[in-house]
């Protein structure tokens, strides 16, 4: 019997993104690469960041925070599901389960509030510039990363405390390749009403909330940008937005349309697609969006190789 709740199951079986054996060690190599570049390009950035002093702002000390939490979020569950291509049995226990769901709920939530900081952080710069230093002073931005990582902190613990509760019968079979809120909500043999409600209400919020700050704070953000009556200013405005517009659209998006439905109307297949696109996709893109679009981090990197080289 599984330690501290009232299941029957001790470990779960994770069905992976497909049965087919002729994909398996083609997927295995592919989300190898990705998951390579995904580590190189998050953990180039934070030492970048963290190496080159002008590169010491609130943008990206944001940026910094945003890399590590992707880099962080993309290890939960990637090295598990590349065993799991390439093993006959994909077992994970009950506790590592619960952990994985734990970690994962975590980090995504932090970079729900770390994208929302990041808006308010080009509002201020583009609608307030004048202001900008006192306004994202360090106290502020740490503040900002204290309260976002708290707020992970307490849905996480909601989301895995209500699956806790949960009792687990025969059926140990997920059919996805890590342990999501839904596939295991329909695992369970006693009612999932709340831990429905929980979800709804917990991903509403995070969702919702910094969705609506993003919008509001961009459109003031456009307002400004069309009273500015230069040509090479409003570009220069669009050009340090773009990036991260791309980045919350790509976030949001995959997130809201997984987790703002209730999971009897979610199809596993259409579950499993959503959740590679912002488990595995978009901790791999946000760094290409940011220093591909970014002449900052451009030339930080090429200052940072030419000394290597001399």
């Amino acid at each position: 019997m599984a330690p501290g709740n009232g299941s029957l199951v001790n470990e779960f079986l994770l069905l992976g993104l497909t049965d087919q054996p002729d994909l398996q060690l083609p997927l295995f190599f592919l989300f190898l690469i990705m998951y390579v570049f995904t580590v190189i390009g998050n953990f180039g950035l934070i030492i970048l960041i963290g190496l080159t002093s002008h590169l010491h702002t609130p943008m990206y000390f944001f940026l910094f925070n945003l890399s590590f939490i992707d880099f962080c979020y993309s290890s939960v569950f990637t090295p598990k599901m590349l065993v799991n291509f390439i093993s006959k049995k994909n077992i994970i226990s009950y506790m590592g389960c619960m952990t994985q769901l734990y970690f994962f709920c975590f980090f995504v939530i932090s970079e729900c509030y770390v994208l929302t900081s990041m808006a308010c952080d080009r509002y201020v710069a583009i609608c307030n510039p004048l202001l900008y230093n006192i306004v994202m002073s360090p106290k502020m931005c740490s503040s900002l990363m204290l309260a976002s990582y708290l707020m992970a902190f307490s849905g996480a613990t909601a989301h895995t405390g209500c699956m806790l509760r949960l009792t687990f019968c025969d059926a140990n079979i997920i059919n996805n390749y890590f342990c999501d809120i839904h596939p295991l909500l329909q695992l369970s043999c006693t009612s999932t009403y709340i831990n429905e409600l929980v979800v709804f209400i917990i991903s509403g919020i995070h969702v919702i909330v910094p969705s609506l700050t993003i919008f509001v704070s961009y459109s003031f953000i456009l307002s400004s940008i069309l009273h500015v009556s230069s040509t090479e200013g409003r570009s220069k405005a669009f050009s340090t937005c773009s990036s991260h517009i791309i980045a919350v659209s790509l976030f949001f998006g995959s997130g809201a349309f997984m987790y703002l439905k209730p999971s009897s109307t979610i199809s596993m297949d259409e579950g499993k697609i959503s959740s590679v696109f912002y488990t595995n996709t978009v901790p791999l893109l946000n760094p290409l969006i940011y220093s591909l679009r970014n002449k900052d981090i451009k030339f930080a990197l090429g200052k940072t190789l030419s000394r290597k080289q001399f």
